[in-house]
């Protein structure tokens, strides 16, 4: 039998500038997993595609995306539904910033704009759980993150593993084999000063300086280990 790859869903693209350099999402948790999967790759499109068998993948990692998951857009609640009987399938889920939340979302929990304020950028985080997902990880750790929304009430079971000073939800295990991440382990240092550069005018306007920001920006590679250590967990690779 042929193996099961590991499908991207995408939910969005990154910003201009970073999608012309370094292309989509999935081409970026490609590279962050790098080694970690000799597996082959799929993805589908959450906003038009139909949804693939819940148990036809390896794991389902969940992009982030330029939308809100409290807006509840037509494709958004059809994608919640599969994700119930993903999760109910057991295969193996990760959710990525917007992934993340649609989950919490879909499971029963509550998104809304995070009442503390965007966050953006190289952020600490605090590990307040024991977990697979933080393997060789110490209790405080450092990802690149961007968002606006934020998961405000967790789904029935689910367990908060990690927070910020901005957000008490960085990481978040829905199942023993499905989590969520707010940050991005997909996102080096380059694709976050990007970021930054493409919200110049909005952090500006929030009171927030770009220039600073933008400095202290590095490769979060603790935060980019999580994906693979995600990986090594619920699919033993």
């Amino acid at each position: 039998m042929r193996a099961k790859p590991i499908v991207v869903v995408k939910t969005g693209e990154p910003v201009p500038s970073v999608l012309a350099r370094r292309g989509e999402f999935a081409q970026l948790i490609r590279e962050a997993i790098g080694e970690a999967w000799n597996g082959e790759y799929a993805s589908f499109d959450a906003r038009s595609d139909a949804p693939l068998d819940p148990r036809g993948a390896a794991a389902f990692v969940i992009t982030g995306s330029p939308a809100n998951v409290p807006d509840r857009e037509p494709w958004m609640l059809r994608t919640e539904a599969w994700l119930r009987d993903v999760v109910g399938a057991g295969t193996p889920t990760l959710g990525i910033c917007f992934g993340h939340q649609l989950l919490a979302q879909a499971l029963g929990g509550e998104v809304q704009r995070n009442p503390r304020g965007r966050e953006i950028g190289t952020i600490a985080i605090e590990r307040t759980g024991d977990d697979p997902l933080f393997s060789a990880l110490e209790p405080r750790f450092v990802a690149n993150a961007t968002h606006v929304d934020s998961v405000v009430r967790l789904p029935a079971g689910a367990t908060a593993l990690a927070r910020s000073s901005l957000d008490p939800h960085q990481a978040i295990r829905f199942a023993p084999a499905c989590y969520g991440v707010q940050f991005h382990p997909e996102i080096d240092a380059e694709v976050m000063r990007a970021y930054i550069e493409a919200r110049r005018e909005i952090l500006v306007a929030e009171g927030i300086d770009a220039d600073e920001l933008s400095a202290a920006v590095s490769d979060g590679e603790p935060g980019r280990r999580t994906i693979r250590n995600f990986l090594a967990h619920a699919i033993g690779r």
